[in-house]
């Protein structure tokens, strides 16, 4: 199981993507990329997957082994072409993925409740396009959303299974302290 995450450096002339593998259900770490490459794509809003995406195909290729789930740090579904980064890599790479955002792009919903596991849908013109989660108790939830080949029901469940402490989960988390953290030798 993996998490991705992307940052930039060089006022944003360089893409920082990292993938962090993860076991499961242990979530002990077992392999860690980071790939640095030219950003080709402009910012534009809803189209950030064709901006981050070369460096996360990159630091997957770096990869001794494909994992068999990655978690995203954005979106799936829940996109107003619905089709976020999550549906965008799962299809690149066949390799089934789930969106989990900290933010939401798109859609309404009503709170969750505060506990744990606690969700409520998020509905964009009356279709279900994720779920609002609460990985702790009594914190912020975070936007859950299918990508490719993981249902709704199953992308809830398995983002639950990745949170142990903390709001987001563990693969994300380590995915981002690569892509975001201190600058290190390429």
């Amino acid at each position: 199981m993996a998490g991705v995450d992307v940052g930039f450096e060089n006022a944003g002339k360089t893409v920082r993507a990292a993938v962090a593998v993860l076991a499961f259900p242990s979530m002990e770490p077992l392999e860690q990329a980071i790939a640095r490459v030219p950003t080709q794509f402009p910012y534009v809003p809803g189209l950030l997957s064709f901006r981050e995406l070369p460096g996360v195909l990159e630091a997957l290729a770096r990869l001794q082994r494909l994992p068999e789930l990655i978690l995203c740090d954005g979106q799936g579904l829940a996109h107003p072409r619905r089709f976020g980064i999550a549906c965008h890599l799962g299809v690149l790479t066949d390799i089934p993925t789930i969106g989990v955002a900290k933010t939401r792009l798109i859609g309404e919903y009503a709170e969750p409740g505060p506990d744990k596991g606690d969700w409520t849908p998020l509905l964009d013109k009356g279709e279900r396009i994720g779920a609002v989660l609460r990985t702790r108790t009594g914190v912020k939830p975070v936007f859950v959303s299918a990508g490719h080949r993981v249902g709704l029901p199953a992308a809830i469940r398995l983002t639950l299974a990745c949170t142990t402490r903390y709001r987001l989960p563990e693969t994300t988390r380590a995915a981002h302290r690569l892509a975001s953290g201190p600058l290190s030798p390429a």
